[in-house]
């Protein structure tokens, strides 16, 4: 096991020639090699990075980079517009699409009653530990799973293993994961390191993935002062030394711990990132933890045409809406689809405020009785815009006709949380 490039602090801003440098040093480490899988994250991911370390990587092994296979976990298979704008001139024909339904194998299975226990009960089914057949039968003798590390509401912090099990996986490993975390409690792990769905992953590769030749390329993004997306962290290894180190960092630029609670949010999805609730709900997982009470969240969301990005998931968004824990939970219980769809559950939790906050979702293609439909308040995007301009408001305070607003430009960059509600 071995580290092979670490280095990172909340002031460091790495270079495109450092992190050229770093990526080459780490990867001359390893040897030659004949036959390389790249697994970066998707589009909605776009601001990791990953695109540029993905073109880096193919830099360095030109012929012998055979395969890239994007994590798109539940999501939509990329456009070429899309592959174009995040890898640069990485070769079209090199990217495969991953079918989350169809092209998975299982390696193995995690014991429900280890899940049992790290779930404190919560639930005590198996995790099969599921990956596109591609990473197992690909014949590769270097795998790069490539990654950002940052807060995240199913996991607890996004990057490392979660990126082959979740983002390669399939159907009862996606599902499986997201509820364990749902019910578990998001508020109990966003932020940390150290959680049941994380240790779930553990266990999986540290007993059915030895085999595979992976080794993590992990980043840790952040905006500087000057409002850009720079890179303050590349931690390059085959063990989970590179990810704690990321994480670590993570936590001290991309975790806002505030000392007072927000009673109104206003969060802008990005419309080439954001096209659906799926995604566009880290505006609900992201902000929540420092929302106050009766406060308002309002989602300005211009690209927002769906609630699922997968047609079923989507399907069960508009029949149960986010209308919080335990009426999920009920509905669990008594339908089979939304049973057999776990993941769906797992969302309609984590985008529900409990009865706790308001949020108002301003679309740009959804209708007022769509939004109202999923148990949210509408506003008209236009309006709401006109009020609270993006090109006008800056990151974090600001007063609007005499009224205190807290914005945030891009909610997947970060984890805002008011210090007492967050303990531990």
């Amino acid at each position: 096991m071995s580290l092979f490039f670490a280095a990172g602090s909340p002031t460091t801003e790495f270079s495109s020639v450092e992190v050229k440098a770093a990526l080459f040093s780490a990867l001359d480490k390893l040897g030659k090699r004949n036959r390389v899988l790249a697994v970066p994250p998707d589009f909605t991911r776009m601001h990791s990075k990953s695109g540029q370390l993905t073109e880096y990587a193919w830099n360095y092994y030109g012929d012998a980079l055979t395969d890239v296979l994007p994590a798109l976990g539940t999501h939509k298979a990329m456009t070429d517009h899309e592959i174009q704008t995040m890898y640069g001139p990485t070769p079209r024909d090199l990217f495969r699409v991953h079918d989350w339904r169809n092209d998975i194998v299982t390696l193995g299975e995690v014991p429900g009653e280890f899940v049992c226990q790290v779930s404190e009960g919560k639930v005590d089914y198996p995790w099969p530990a599921q990956v596109n057949k591609l990473l197992r039968d690909g014949r590769h003798d270097l795998i790069l799973s490539i990654g950002q590390v940052v807060p995240h509401e199913v996991v607890g912090m996004a990057g490392y293993n979660k990126n082959v099990f979740v983002g390669t996986g399939g159907v009862m490993g996606i599902h499986r994961s997201h509820f364990l975390g749902a019910v578990y409690g998001m508020e109990r792990m966003m932020g940390r390191a150290d959680t049941p769905v994380r240790r779930v992953l553990n266990y999986a590769s540290e007993h059915f993935a030895q085999a595979l030749p992976i080794v993590y390329v992990l980043t840790v993004v952040s905006k500087n002062t000057a409002g850009k997306l720079v890179i303050n962290g590349l931690y390059i290894g085959d063990d989970a030394e590179c990810f704690e180190r990321a994480a670590e960092l993570s936590l001290k630029v991309n975790f806002v711990m505030m000392d007072r609670e927000i009673a109104k949010a206003v969060v802008f999805l990005d419309p080439h990132e954001f096209k659906s609730t799926w995604l566009g709900n880290k505006s609900v997982y992201r902000t929540r933890m420092a929302l106050a009470d009766d406060a308002e969240l309002i989602v300005l969301a211009p690209g927002v045409h769906e609630f699922g990005e997968d047609p079923t998931i989507d399907k069960l968004i508009r029949k149960y809406g986010y209308c919080g824990t335990p009426a999920t939970l009920e509905a669990v219980k008594n339908d089979a689809a939304l049973a057999g769809n776990l993941s769906a559950a797992a969302h309609l939790i984590h985008g529900s405020s409990e009865g706790r906050f308001r949020i108002r979702y301003c679309p740009g293609h959804l209708t007022r009785a769509e939004i109202e439909g999923v148990h949210y308040e509408y506003g008209d995007l236009a309006e709401y815009t006109a009020k609270y301009d993006p090109a006008k408001l800056k990151d974090g305070w600001n007063t609007v006709d005499g009224e205190e607003i807290f914005y945030i430009s891009n909610p997947g960059l970060g984890l805002w949380a008011y210090r007492e509600r967050f303990k531990g």
